[in-house]
């Protein structure tokens, strides 16, 4: 097994037969593609689940302009029940206004 990228690792069709299990966990745990090679020959490519989505249905321009905002803002890390109750308290304060 080798290193192309930091990202990437390749390795034969035959080390892939015997080591999956691993290999699957490596590229879902260290964010990493698969390259699989068949006598020295790139054959296919394995990926997480995750990149696959990216790489099919890439997150629209405004989506990624949003995500960076509420990182600078903080709120990136806020879980459903903070933004619930966030919510709930701007439409209390709607009603009294209104």
């Amino acid at each position: 097994m080798r290193r192309e990228k930091r990202a990437t690792i390749v390795v034969s069709a035959l080390n892939v037969r015997t080591s999956f299990g691993k290999l699957l966990r490596r590229i879902e745990d260290e964010h990493r593609s698969l390259v699989i090679e068949k006598r020295g020959v790139p054959k296919a490519v394995l990926l997480s689940i995750r990149d696959y989505v990216r790489l099919a249905a890439p997150e629209p321009e405004v989506l990624c302009v949003i995500g960076e905002e509420s990182r600078r803002n903080g709120t990136d890390t806020l879980t459903s029940g903070q933004i619930y109750r966030i919510i709930k308290a701007a439409r209390v304060q709607k009603l009294k206004r209104g």
